[in-house]
């Protein structure tokens, strides 16, 4: 794919992706929550211009702190997560304006990257930086999956606190 295709692919799936997560979803601990972020990897990996040619040494090591940069935002975006059990059982989730500004900062910290490899003559490509998001998409929802297991427990249903208990009755006002 060229790099326009690329930057298109990755401004779409972190559009889709931003979207949903500010919305609250059910979480599945059964679901292929690796799915999206191993065809991401796949597809940068596929691509001839990962590295630049001309300087090996100095675009492994930017890929490099562009992998630590999307592990430490997946972590950081999974930890900052909202997660609820409804009375059903089902786990919940929905990212927090701290989520939004875990975002923000490594939105910048990529920028900041791409800056200092231009600075010092580095070619990189878009690749990179879809090999980056896969690496917090996959560190995301697995970090998720593990929490919600915590919450319905590796049997299945764990109900939530309170669950089957009535309703406590309003207090009437003189």
């Amino acid at each position: 794919m060229s790099g326009l295709v690329n930057a298109l692919v990755i401004v779409a799936v972190v559009a889709v992706v931003i979207v949903r997560q500010f919305r609250a979803r059910q979480i599945g601990t059964d679901r292929r929550w690796w799915l999206l972020p191993v065809i991401l990897g796949v597809v940068a990996l596929r691509e001839p211009g990962l590295l630049d040619p001309h300087h090996h040494t100095a675009s492994a090591l930017l890929l490099a702190v562009e992998l630590v940069i999307g592990l430490v935002t997946g972590a950081g975006w999974a930890w900052t997560t909202r997660l609820w059990v409804e009375s059903d059982g089902s786990v919940w989730s929905k990212s927090t304006k701290a989520s939004g500004g875990v975002w923000l900062v490594g939105i910048a910290l990529r920028v900041g990257l791409v800056a200092l490899g231009a600075a010092v003559g580095v070619h990189q490509d878009s690749s990179a930086l879809m090999l980056g998001l896969a690496a917090t998409l996959l560190v995301r929802s697995g970090v998720l999956a593990w929490r919600a297991q915590s919450f319905t427990g590796t049997a299945g249903f764990a109900p939530a606190y309170g669950f089957g208990m009535g309703r406590p009755a309003r207090k009437e006002r003189v």
